[in-house]
């Protein structure tokens, strides 16, 4: 049975309780599967099979995290994702069935949070939505307590109470994921931090395998504040740079 549709008192009291996904998939067995799986953890989960049905969808049933295939009939996911983020900012995590990098890149550049290449296990993706879920509530914390002040790296500022990010006194739209990132990077700057370290602070995800993960979003944040910004240590990691004192 499924819970009540209360998933926005932010009172749930098991992982995944009353928290609503949208599952955007138009092969059948695939989204059947996954809605089976989210509904044993506890989430309540609808389905849309096109484009236009999930922007209905999501504007008329709110929910706390979009799983959204890219190939879609009517338009495409990337279409979705930027429709449904102008609607109001929500966790997405996108499916493709090709491993392109170029498709990743696009949907991080549209609002997406985080990537999965068909196939996949239920595991890793049932793993996947609750660690989204967690960031989330983790930037509503840090959104209300109090931090000190603004860090500026040179021409880099972060703000960590409004969650935002300047270069050269120019605002850049980060998704909560590369705002993660690049404040983990900022923690230790010049500081190398090997991907597996950056998988697990930013994703909470101890798997070594979703290292191509987190090279595709350094990728779109350095697209983002600029390439000469974050070096990489080739075979250990990435180090944020800052300027010579």
């Amino acid at each position: 049975m499924e819970q009540t549709h209360t998933a926005h008192n932010g009172t749930a009291a098991t992982p995944g309780a009353q928290r609503r996904v949208l599952v955007v998939e138009d092969d059948p067995t695939i989204v059947d599967a996954i809605a089976a799986r989210l509904r044993a953890e506890g989430f309540v989960v609808q389905t849309a099979s096109d484009g236009p049905s999930a922007v209905d969808t999501a504007e008329a049933w709110q929910p706390d995290l979009l799983i959204l295939d890219i190939m879609l009939p009517g338009f495409d996911g990337l279409e979705v994702c930027r429709r449904v983020q102008a609607q109001r900012p929500v966790p997405v995590l996108m499916l493709t069935a090709r491993d392109d990098e170029t498709d990743m890149l696009v949907g991080l550049g549209v609002g997406a949070d985080d990537y999965m290449t068909k196939p996949f296990s239920m595991r890793e993706l049932a793993a996947r939505v609750h660690v989204l879920l967690r960031r989330v509530e983790r930037a509503v914390v840090a959104a209300s307590t109090p931090r000190s002040g603004i860090l500026r790296l040179g021409e880099l500022e972060i703000d960590h109470a409004q969650r935002r990010v300047r270069v050269r006194s120019e605002d850049v739209h980060l998704t909560p994921t590369e705002f993660d990132l690049l404040v983990c990077l900022a923690n230790t700057p010049r500081a190398v931090l090997s991907r597996e370290q950056l998988l697990a602070e930013v994703w909470d995800w101890a798997d070594a395998s979703g290292t191509r993960t987190v090279d595709s979003h350094i990728k779109a944040l350095r697209r983002k504040i600029g390439a000469e910004r974050i070096r990489t240590v080739h075979g250990v990691g990435y180090a944020l740079e800052t300027p010579t004192p």
